[in-house]
């Protein structure tokens, strides 16, 4: 499985020569035609992380392993906010960035190379802050949600979408999966009003994916090759998960009464 931001490099790299890829993803999930995603969140899904963010003009959002930047300047587009995407892979910063310019969005946007539990950012410097379906790359963990808690505003807040394993015992599944529960580590990390939801629309539309992709003939797109290759894994151990949307909120501080 993709792990570092060199294999992640050449992962987005591939992606640029194959339309294909990008064109099935967008069908499949319902996403809107301009959104380049290179996760698995649905158009639906999408709608709403959108409510649940609650962005407002003017406001910014993290949008903490952002890839492409797809989701992140779809909600900046909509909501009026300003976005700071960062990841790890230079490649996907340089695509974020010229997505940004052909979009016309590039003035409510900023992206930059960063970790997940190093985002560079400064304290309480952000509205909100989005983690589509990498929070599993985090090591450790509750690491990555100490330092969104950090650069949140008092009263901002986290959404996160990920999977979860149904029995944390089960092998089949990579440790990175087993040790999600963010039921418990939100709070760990420092947040409150934690809500976990299962997604069951969001999976079925991911299963139809894969299963579409491995129909796909891929010749020589390595994009495509690299889609089946972990359709073919994901779909082994469907089974063995559930879909999530997590949020909750940084606390706001208690102001003393007036006397």
């Amino acid at each position: 499985m993709t792990r570092s931001a060199a294999e992640f490099d050449r992962w987005y790299a591939d992606r640029v020569e194959s339309p294909v890829a990008d064109e099935l993803v967008q069908r499949m999930l319902g996403l809107p035609p301009d959104l380049q995603s290179t996760s698995l969140l649905s158009g639906a899904g999408l709608d709403e992380v959108v409510t649940a963010l609650g962005l407002r003009g003017g406001q910014v959002l993290l949008d903490l392993a952002c890839g492409r930047g797809g989701y992140g300047l779809e909600i900046a587009r909509r909501s009026g906010s300003r976005v700071v995407g960062v990841d790890f892979s230079a490649v996907a910063i340089e695509q974020a960035q010229r997505r940004a310019q052909t979009l016309e969005l590039a003035d409510q946007a900023d992206f930059r190379v960063g970790e997940l539990t190093r985002t560079g950012l400064r304290t309480a410097s952000v509205d909100a802050v989005l983690i589509v379906d990498s929070i599993q790359f985090a090591e450790p963990k509750l690491d990555a949600l100490r330092e969104c808690r950090r650069v949140l505003l008092p009263g901002g807040r986290i959404v996160v979408t990920c999977w979860e394993a149904l029995d944390d015992t089960d092998e089949r599944l990579s440790p990175r999966m087993r040790q999600l529960d963010l039921l418990k580590q939100l709070p760990r990390a420092g947040f409150v009003n934690v809500e976990v939801t299962d997604k069951p629309a969001w999976r079925m539309a991911e299963q139809a994916l894969w299963q579409k992709a491995l129909t796909v003939n891929a010749d020589d797109d390595l994009a495509m090759q690299s889609m089946q290759e972990e359709a073919q894994r994901v779909l082994a151990t469907f089974d063995g998960l559930r879909r999530v949307l997590a949020t909750a909120c940084t606390p706001n501080p208690v102001h003393a009464s007036p006397a």
